[in-house]
């Protein structure tokens, strides 16, 4: 009977990683060809847009013809993110990539900034060199011609960008085994790294004077986006209206309503600096500030959309200091100096080290809640720390900068994260997708490489093998790899109450994860 139960583990541990390896090749897109033009958000006529002044190579030309789509150059040229907004373009459309690239699944038809980490991981672990490398050579073709590495290579995504885990990949890339690049790429990666930096840097992106840094978008008004989503912002009015205690100020009165409440003439805002109009949900004579949409916004940045981590549905995320970003730019500076290690350049090892000491500083001064044993967000508007459990309290684990102390700590408390089918993103069940029930692969691996990290292998595979049970359990009744699990239920569906309510299919990210934890716990059966 064990001998059975083995065999059917492999089987089925067989037809995922074929499901996998197939599902690399339905995920490749290339701005060369008709299928990555389709843009179920946004549904406009095809439009693919070049950097300002770039030949355009007879094979894309030729896709006026063949996809009926239409080719334009942007306007000038661009140096920093945001120095060309949507607004300024005719209509939507895709940014031209020069190489091939893997795409999440679902309505995410383009290649996605943080998303692409985990699924380089997975590309890595299967053998697909190339295309992995293809993809870290897009983002620094970004860096050189959009500005930075973007949210996805749309161009209502030309004002904000995604989680930084551009030197992880740069180092995936260095130290794999088989010789991917050479020495001269990297000093071509390192400079394109150095500028998305400043990305980071800017005014604008301060939280406070806490020497830490928010997520922010450099647009306002609803996003774009969820044009195929029309009632995610009156759902969000809805719901401030049934829990008046709970809205932080998000909503305010208006003319526009009619008797019936819902408006067909929604509310109309200008935006100062470029003079574009947005129009605006309006539910019961109310509609959204301006300011909740600058936070929705840099919640999307953040990749966390939605939870109710920065307020309800995230409205205040540009008013606080998150640990995962921190965490994620301390690890970056502490890759550039071993990168700036690796090319001679003495001077930015020094600049590198003391970027990381000072965020380290900050971040222990602000972020670390000792009474709690967690790193906590820090709200520099209100001046003191959320008491919202979110799973990014384990970021540092993975970017290092823990304490031995703080480890202990975080160890002590996975209880308020770990289910019988790996880890919930929260605590709070708050409807919404990036909340309990919900675990997400990206997360879920993080969190298990800096237990790994810190010597917790025990927890480290305790939970990577409840998430892998996750995925192979479902997999066997339908055969597919989901965007995220209900970790409680063990379970693929999902009751999201408003924001993206599909579980997506693919999907990029769970399948780069599952592949690495699967190798992980079968090395550490072998020791």
């Amino acid at each position: 009977m064990q001998d059975s139960n083995r065999r059917e583990h492999l089987d089925k541990d067989h037809d995922i990683t074929a499901y996998i390896l197939e599902g690399w090749n339905k995920l490749t897109r290339s701005t060369n060809d008709c299928a990555s033009l389709a843009d179920v958000k946004v549904i406009t006529h095809p439009v693919l847009y070049f950097p300002a002044g770039m030949e355009i190579p007879s094979e894309v030309a030729a896709l006026h013809s063949t996809c009926s789509v239409e080719i334009r150059s942007l306007p000038h040229d661009i140096q920093l993110m945001g120095d060309v907004k949507p607004e300024h373009l005719p209509s939507p459309g895709l940014l031209y990539l020069p190489y091939p690239y893997v795409v999440p699944g679902g309505r995410f038809n383009e290649m996605y900034g943080w998303d692409s980490y985990f699924i380089l991981l997975g590309l890595l672990q299967c053998g697909r060199h190339k295309l992995a490398r293809n993809m870290v050579d897009n983002f620094l073709f970004e860096i050189e011609h959009y500005g930075g590495v973007l949210n996805a290579n749309r161009t209502y995504y030309l004002t904000r960008s995604e989680p930084p885990f551009l030197t992880s990949m740069i180092r995936c890339l260095y130290e794999d085994k088989h010789n991917l690049v050479d020495l001269a790429w990297l000093d071509r990666a390192y400079q394109a790294a150095a500028k998305y930096y400043e990305t980071w840097s800017q005014p604008y992106r301060k939280a406070g004077d806490t020497g830490l840094t928010r997520y922010y978008d450099l647009d306002c008004g609803p996003v774009p986006e969820l044009a195929d989503d029309r009632h995610y912002f009156h759902d969000v009015i809805e719901w401030l209206l049934a829990h008046p205690g709970e809205d932080p100020g998000y909503l305010v009165k208006t003319n526009a309503a009619d008797s019936n409440g819902a408006s067909p003439h929604p509310a109309l805002s200008c935006n100062p600096r470029t003079g574009v109009v947005h129009e605006q949900a309006v539910v019961q004579g109310h509609r959204l500030t301006d300011d909740f949409y600058l936070g929705d916004r840099a919640m999307r940045e953040s990749g966390y959309d939605v939870s109710f981590r920065f307020g309800p549905f995230c409205g205040s995320t540009h008013h606080f200091a998150p640990v995962c970003l921190n965490s994620l730019l301390y690890r970056y500076e502490r890759d550039m100096v071993h990168l700036a290690e690796l090319l001679g350049l003495t001077q930015d090892i020094q600049l590198w080290n003391s970027r990381a000491e000072q965020r380290a500083d900050a971040m222990n001064r602000y972020l670390w809640q000792e009474e709690r044993g967690l790193f906590m967000d820090y709200g520099f508007v209100q001046e003191r720390a959320s008491d919202y459990n979110f799973l990014s309290a384990y970021y540092p684990l993975w970017a290092g900068i823990a304490t031995k102390h703080q480890a202990e700590a975080l160890r002590s408390n996975l209880y308020l994260f770990e289910r019988k089918g790996g880890l919930a993103m929260s605590s709070t069940k708050s409807g919404m997708q990036w909340d309990e029930p919900y675990g997400w692969a990206p997360a879920n691996w993080m969190t298990v490489e800096g237990l790994i990290a810190y010597g917790f292998h025990e927890d480290a595979y305790r939970i990577a093998q409840a998430f892998l049970e996750t995925i192979e359990e479902n997999f066997a009744s339908d055969a597919t790899v989901r965007e995220k699990y209900d970790v409680i239920r063990k379970d693929i569906e999902i009751h999201v109450t408003a924001g993206y309510k599909d579980n997506v299919i693919g999907f990029g990210w769970t399948n780069g994860v599952y592949l690495k934890m699967k190798e992980m716990l079968e090395r550490q059966s072998s020791l």
